[in-house]
């Protein structure tokens, strides 16, 4: 039996509003619901971890260790939805349908054969693993069983995340924010009956992911399983072949590569941290919380669009690509510095719901962000870079900066400030200020060599420019 690949009327309307409409409108409409679902995402985080302080200040320091060596491994398949979910979008605006639906089911496959071998790596060996990572001790005593069941979560969000991506190539944004209110809600009503009235152990707190992450899962399936839309999944179209797969394979790789490196390196950053005491771990990875607060959202305008230049760069309409471009960056400088200026107005305030009662720690928080929060603008401008580099599947140019951000801006950075200055526990705060604003940095002259060759190759070719 044949496969078909067909799209609905609304699919139809969305590709033509995201290939004519006024740009503004378009990255507007999409982003803003993804950014609304980053901002809950952050949220829940921040919230998961004023939970995990009412167990003990030991919890908070060991969810946000665990949180970067999660990163890391989910990395495997984010990239690769990231990635392929790029190609699915390019092919969608050249109207390839059954390349389309043929690269959605052979993604679908790979993630799910991915994240079922990382789990029969780890799960035997998982606290040799938290060891290898540099965990300390005693924060992998308080969560090694905590971990174990992140990695079922693992395996659940790497599909996932292949759903995600193929909503946002549809441009169902709404869809997206909806279902992840849902897990949020999901999530935080079981961790504070397994918190607060049953008083469980930190391990509670990742059985409640898991049950959110299923409850994700179930609607991925109902949705992936309609007949012959292009958008669903069918065992038939997953195919072997080189056009098929080789795309998504090449644009995914340098996106594992960079999301896996990045997490790596902040897990080093931690372990750097703990020269200053435990406590310190976890006031950066609360700092990091409420940097995400402002960067969360900006990402959620990046992956919204990345897939309408995507889209527009496969239709051809190669003056829309840069002006999404300038839009992105627009909006999300404004909400850096928006947000990030509200966040140092309320500090005290924000760092007193997660110091669990202690002074100390309040203060660490207070001191690492107010450093931190000074790096959101330049953060807007360089997620709007990102997009751009990823919709036009320069992958490797991504690679390039997010390596750049830790391993030369970050690492070497804070080792110089720990041996040769007196700044004490402020270097971590200043380390990430400086790693941020250099990526921006990097990222604004990197750009304007793309832009340029851009133009030259495609825009003023089509002549479509003055």
């Amino acid at each position: 039996m044949a496969v078909k690949a067909e799209l609905n009327s609304r699919d139809k309307r969305y590709l033509d509003m995201s290939l004519n409409a006024p740009m503004w409108q378009v990255v507007l409409r999409i982003g803003t619901p993804l950014a609304l679902y980053q901002a809950l995402a952050i949220f829940f985080t921040i919230l998961d971890t004023m939970m995990a302080s009412h167990i003990s200040k030991e919890s908070v320091s060991a969810v946000a260790y665990l949180a970067q060596v999660n990163l890391l491994l989910s990395s495997v398949g984010g990239g690769l939805a990231v990635g392929a979910g790029i190609q699915i979008s390019r092919a969608y605006g050249e109207g390839e349908l059954l390349l389309v639906r043929k690269r959605v089911s052979s993604l679908y496959a790979l993630s799910l054969a991915l994240g079922l071998l990382i789990l029969l790596v780890i799960l035997p060996f998982r606290r040799g693993f938290l060891r290898l990572a540099g965990a300390p001790e005693a924060l992998i005593d308080v969560g090694v069983e905590y971990f174990a069941v992140q990695l079922f979560v693992m395996v659940v969000n790497f599909l996932n995340a292949v759903y995600i991506a193929v909503e946002r190539a549809r441009g169902n944004a709404r869809r997206i924010f909806l279902l992840n209110l849902l897990v949020i809600l999901v999530k935080l009503s079981l961790t504070a009956v397994f918190v607060y009235i049953l008083h469980g152990t930190l391990t509670m707190i990742a059985v409640a992911s898991l049950v959110s992450e299923l409850t994700l899962f179930a609607f991925a399936v109902k949705n992936s399983l309609i007949g012959d839309s292009a958008f669903s999944f069918s065992l038939q179209a997953v195919s072997p072949e080189k056009r098929v797969n080789e795309p998504m394979v090449r644009n995914s790789v340098p996106v594992i590569a960079e999301k896996a490196l990045f997490a790596f390196g902040k897990t080093i950053v931690n372990a750097m941290c703990t020269v200053y005491g435990a406590l310190m771990v976890g006031a950066m990875g609360v700092s990091n919380n409420l940097g995400g607060i402002t960067t969360n959202p900006q990402n959620g305008f990046q992956q919204g669009s990345s897939a309408i230049i995507s889209q527009n760069f496969g239709a051809g309409k190669f003056r829309r690509v840069l002006e999404a471009f300038y839009v992105t960056a627009g909006i999300n400088m404004l909400l850096g510095a928006v947000i990030s200026g509200l966040e140092l107005w309320q500090l005290d305030l924000l760092a007193g719901l997660f110091d669990g009662g202690s002074e100390e720690f309040r203060a660490m928080i207070a001191l690492v962000y107010r450093y931190e929060a000074l790096g959101a603008v330049p953060l807007g401008f360089n997620a709007a870079v990102m997009a751009l580099l990823y919709g036009l599947g320069k992958t490797r140019l991504t690679l390039l900066l997010n390596i750049a951000r830790v391993f030369v801006f970050r690492i070497p950075v804070f080792w110089f400030l720990q041996h040769f200055t007196q700044l004490g526990e402020a270097s971590v705060g200043v380390v990430m200020m400086v790693s941020n604003i250099s990526v921006a940095v990097l990222a604004g002259v990197v750009c304007v060599f793309v832009i340029r060759q851009f133009k030259r190759q495609f825009v003023d070719k089509a002549g479509e420019m003055d």
